[in-house]
């Protein structure tokens, strides 16, 4: 029961926290890029299961094309029992070889054809974590300049700061659950699809998404310093 992602969950949380910046900053362009997570959100169930689901039209497609390649094969060492008392060591042995290669570009045939489908899924997959990827890079952007910075050195060219140190603290917490979202979403499409290039990817992405986390506490752990101070 708790040894993997529950969506229903994780979507409900993403809900909630949707509903949590409507709320405190119902004008915030931090609300838009929430609800563009949440969109992608509630389209990761159905796309993580499409996914995964059997593309039973391609196996049937790969399973006459090897079982053509066999026929094949064994017809041609047919032919060859047929005919081989007529032929000299000196036939043979090229003809073997001849074979033997046959053999060879055949099972490499076979692999590719047996990988077809989980590569498929695995470009379907990459599509999506790069979409995730994207988004985590864009909650960034948004927390960049919030930082409680002397009001009285500002410049012509300083970004506004008009939030307290509270409501600035409360932005840096949603910007840091936002991020922690979005590897749980990835990490979605590793639990339907366990294939190493796109275990890998979500490995990545969680390991950006963690540490850009860890920047935003670290200016979440400046303002409260600086608040008691």
């Amino acid at each position: 029961m708790y040894r993997e992602l529950n969506f229903k969950k994780t979507h409900q949380t993403m809900q909630c926290l949707l509903q949590r910046i409507s709320e405190r900053f119902p004008e915030s362009s931090l609300l838009n890029v929430c609800r563009e997570l949440e969109t992608l959100s509630s389209e990761t169930e159905a796309k993580a299961q499409k996914i995964a689901k059997p593309h039973i039209a391609l196996r049937i497609c790969i399973g006459i094309t090897i079982a053509l390649a066999i026929g094949l094969i064994i017809l041609s060492f047919n032919m060859l029992e047929f005919k081989v008392k007529s032929f000299g060591i000196n036939e043979i042995l090229p003809l073997l070889d001849a074979l033997l290669n046959e053999l060879i570009i055949f099972g490499a045939a076979v692999f590719f054809l047996t990988s077809l489908e989980t590569r498929f899924k695995r470009a379907k997959a990459l599509a999506a974590l790069h979409e995730l990827r994207a988004l985590a890079h864009v909650i960034d952007m948004h927390q960049l300049t919030k930082d409680n910075e002397d009001q009285g050195f500002n410049t012509a060219s300083s970004p506004r700061r008009t939030l307290t140190p509270h409501e600035l603290t409360r932005y840096l917490d949603y910007c840091s659950e936002m991020l922690s979202l979005t590897g749980k979403l990835a990490a979605i499409y590793a639990q339907n699809l366990p294939d190493a290039e796109v275990l890998s990817a979500v490995n990545d992405l969680e390991t950006l998404t963690n540490s850009l986390s860890r920047k935003i506490w670290q200016k979440i752990m400046i303002i409260k310093q600086s608040a008691s101070s």
